[in-house]
């Protein structure tokens, strides 16, 4: 049965209370002339009484879609330094629930999440996104700036939590009962490092496709490149000639083969690879035999297989330890591929060595290794790896963390989103099945790099407009959360739909996803069944 998300009693007086206020357009203009708030400077404020299309801030995008009008659209800098900076944007909606939500970034970037201010208020969050402490998608703005790699790493997640709920106040005449976080990829990261930094941040937060254990990842991204040939984050042109580079044709080849070893695991053969950490890739199966020398679209030379099997094994150090995961067999076929596989060299993981872990602007990246990824180990920019199982503060204040991650994500591996949650249970002393009071992780089969994909991955998570397909708990992580902290109803699964009317059931770790010949369920290991 779909829950309905919790609208407390209390929360139906907010909204009575703003009712009775102030016309709303004209304390949103105030606001700019009268709000006054620490270290922190109110730029424009502007009223948006109809849905439209507005000119956005910052270098990242040009235009933004207003939906959820009318609501009052406030523009601010915090100063977090005396040499360094967030600027932030509050969306406030005039129908209004309660709650707060703080918005995460992408990548290296430095861009405000319009897409989630859109898709928050749409909800009736008041809510706020950051550019993170920089403007723009690269990490040169952190080139001699240690205190903009802080904001980046762990401190503008913190300030846009702590004045965004200090607005929402000054704006609606009471706090927000209840404070929640979205975001993904980076996002993930963030949210990830808000619990363990600043556990009274948030009550509720959405982890999608955590980069957690951020050094080892983005050194694991260069040596994929690396392996293929990749030499500079400016051209593609020295692993294009390279005898290791693989090109898009030969991948076709790669994703066909794939399919055709590990497609049938889970029982139905739909292009969709439910359990990939069960896939034994053969990568000898596409090496060219006598007589193939030239059928270089269909197979592999003895140089490209070596580079394949590096690939889709594990990374490990000298010594043996694990390092990070393997790349998910299945995820090179999604188009996001091409950002590993293209042929450049990795730019986030050359600006990470370049602008924060050497602090120069010029390296040679032909020789990457594992020294590079012990070095950014070492160095650890910002503290920011997020490589901590120490959950405990946040879970001790009622805290609840719901983390999703698409099994065909082809920029950050849904295995290693199994690692950080095994690691929480290491850490806390806890069995997988204790951590389900506060921790939930939800692996969806044919999702894609936070959105996209195969099948059913439409499961609420915003991002985009249209992945919040169904507006109910069951199918929606926003207000599954909602649930879950405000009426103490936790998600024992979370239903996708593709759009076209198709829905699958995905299971929360460390149940897995199996046919039973009618329908997909979520099994333990004890074989028991959830639906």
């Amino acid at each position: 049965m779909a829950h309905r998300p919790i609208l407390a009693a209390s929360i139906l007086g907010l909204l009575s209370t703003f009712a009775r206020a102030a016309d709303p357009s004209l304390k949103c203009l105030a606001l700019k002339n009268t709000l006054q708030l620490e270290n922190t400077t109110i730029l424009d404020a502007a009223y948006i009484a109809a849905p439209a299309n507005v000119s956005t801030a910052g270098s990242c995008q040009s235009v933004a879609l207003v939906s959820a009008a009318p609501l009052c659209r406030v523009y601010l800098v915090i100063n977090t330094t005396a040499t360094s900076a967030v600027h932030a944007e509050a969306w406030l909606p005039d129908t209004w629930y309660g709650r707060f939500m703080g918005l995460g970034n992408g990548g290296l970037g430095g861009c405000i999440n319009y897409p989630d201010l859109d898709y928050a208020t749409s909800l009736h969050f008041a809510a706020i996104g950051s550019d993170n402490g920089h403007d723009g998608q690269t990490g040169l703005p952190f080139l001699d700036h240690p205190e903009v790699i802080n904001d980046f790493t762990f401190r503008a997640i913190h300030v846009e939590a702590v004045i965004g709920k200090q607005l929402v106040q000054a704006y609606y005449g009471t706090p927000p009962a209840k404070s929640y976080f979205s975001g993904c990829s980076s996002g993930g990261r963030q949210g990830t490092q808000a619990a363990l930094r600043y556990p009274e941040d948030f009550d509720g937060i959405i982890a999608g496709a955590p980069a957690t254990d951020v050094n080892r990842y983005l050194g694991w991204v260069g040596l994929l490149g690396h392996y293929i040939g990749a030499t500079s984050p400016d051209t593609a042109a020295d692993a294009i000639t390279s005898p290791k580079f693989i090109p898009p044709t030969l991948w076709s080849a790669i994703s066909a083969e794939i399919l055709r070893q590990c497609d049938g695991l889970d029982g139905v053969y739909d292009g969709i690879i439910t359990e990939p950490d069960d896939c034994v890739f053969n990568v000898d199966a596409l090496r060219c035999g006598a007589g193939q020398a030239n059928e270089t679209e269909t197979c592999l030379t003895p140089v490209q297989v070596e580079a394949l099997r590096n690939i889709y094994t594990p990374l490990r150090s000298a010594s043996g330890e694990l390092l990070y995961p393997r790349y998910t067999p299945g995820a090179e076929a999604d188009p996001f591929g091409g950002v590993i596989f293209g042929g450049a060299f990795v730019i986030l993981a050359a600006d990470w060595e370049r602008y924060t872990v050497l602090n120069i602007t010029e390296h040679d990246f032909s020789n990457f290794s594992l020294h590079d990824i012990a070095l950014f180990d070492a160095v650890n920019p910002g503290g920011g790896a997020t490589w901590d199982g120490d959950l405990s503060a946040f879970r001790a204040r009622g805290g609840k963390f719901l983390s999703y991650h698409g099994r065909r994500d082809p920029l950050i591996p849904s295995t290693n989103s199994k690692r950080m949650y095994d690691l929480v249970s290491s850490t806390l002393g806890f069995p997988p099945s204790a951590l389900d009071d506060f921790y939930r992780l939800f692996l969806v089969p044919g999702l894609g790099h936070c959105f996209g994909g195969l099948g059913a991955t439409l499961i609420g998570q915003g991002q985009i407009p249209g992945t919040n397909f169904v507006n109910d708990s069951v199918h929606n992580v926003v207000l599954a959360l909602v649930d879950w902290v405000e009426g103490g109803i936790a998600p024992d699964t979370i239903v996708g739909s593709d759009g076209q009317g198709a829905e699958r059931v995905h299971c929360r770790y460390p149940m897995r996803s199996v046919w039973d010949e009618k329908a997909w369920v979520c099994e333990d290991d004890e074989g028991r069944y959830s639906l």
